[in-house]
């Protein structure tokens, strides 16, 4: 088996099983449905194998490393908000579930994994553009379990030898984010409210700011992984376009790409967001040899179409 991606019903995951597929590679998913959609890859059953199970499961996560040579490691709990709530599940499956693997792949001679991280762990560092030296910060067991996860990766490549890449994702946006789960990112909750004719709202006073970035460069980024020089192995890399957009310019773009007339509405802010964040990608470009190739205005209205033309609907 070429590829296991763990969370591979889920958003960017879903993606990603789809460009393995287009290069020609055997796939299997490991997924509990908990946060990913059968929908989201019914039009491709037939391609992949599903392992239907949970990172918390020894015996599933073991089932699905078996014979796998790359990994691709999406599964997680999502949400800053989530993990606020429930900070324990939190680290059960993002901690606890990213060693389980890590031990798995390591005994069944995975050669590399690649693990999605998160902007969250740089927490409130003020220096702009982030760069993967900086000290991290985290402010929600979320960003926290991510940072775990990263320190594992790295443990694992230099003891035993596992080749392992730990990507930092800033604000992944696309087609098949889920707008209707009580964690949803900003995008599609603008979207779907614009839709509805009803005002979105805003945590905050909306000058807040994110490196909005189209899921098909983050899927380029794990891809890059696969085929990047062992020298890149056990390292941390930012993977962002390096543009920064407020949340109120976002639902503005948003409004008028949709013919919306509706004034969103704020409300307080919410615990544990950051309030800027933009990256510095150099060492991805450098060392993986990527680069993003959809800008944030381009994928906004692929984005928005998707959702227009009902394929979000089931």
């Amino acid at each position: 088996m070429d590829c296991l991606v763990t969370g591979g019903a889920g958003f960017i995951g879903g993606t990603a099983v789809r460009a393995l597929l287009a290069r020609g590679q055997s796939v299997r998913i490991l997924d509990n449905f908990s946060t990913g959609r059968r929908e989201n890859f019914k039009d491709i059953q037939a391609d992949v194998e599903l392992v239907e199970g949970d990172l918390r499961d020894d015996e599933a996560v073991k089932k699905a490393v078996s014979g796998v040579r790359h990994i691709l490691h999406f599964g997680a709990l999502p949400s800053v908000q989530r993990s606020v709530e429930d900070p324990w599940s939190t680290n059960e499956v993002n901690v606890t579930g990213t060693l389980r693997l890590l031990l798995a792949a390591r005994d069944a001679g995975v050669e590399r994994l690649v693990f999605s991280s998160s902007s969250s762990v740089y927490g409130d560092t003020e220096e702009l553009p982030k760069r993967e030296d900086m000290l991290p910060r985290p402010l929600s067991p979320y960003a926290f379990s991510k940072l775990a996860g990263e320190h594992y990766l790295r443990i694992f490549h230099q003891l035993y030898g596992l080749k392992t890449y730990a990507l930092r994702y800033f604000n992944v946006f696309g087609p098949r984010q889920d707008p209707a789960s009580d964690y949803a990112a900003v995008i599609p909750l603008f979207v779907r409210a614009f839709k509805e004719g009803n005002a979105p709202t805003i945590h905050g006073d909306g000058e807040q700011t994110r490196d909005f970035t189209f899921v098909e460069d983050v899927v380029a980024g794990n891809l890059c992984c696969l085929d990047a020089p062992d020298e890149a192995a056990g390292g941390v890399y930012n993977i962002a376009w390096g543009y920064r957009t407020s949340i109120n310019e976002l639902a503005g773009r948003i409004a008028k790409l949709m013919g919306a007339d509706v004034q969103p509405v704020h409300s307080a802010p919410r615990a544990g967001d950051v309030r800027d964040s933009q990256a510095d990608s150099q060492r991805a470009r450098e060392l993986l040899g990527w680069k993003p190739s959809v800008p944030f205005d381009e994928g906004l209205q692929r984005t928005v179409d998707w959702f227009l033309s009902g394929s979000s609907a089931g």
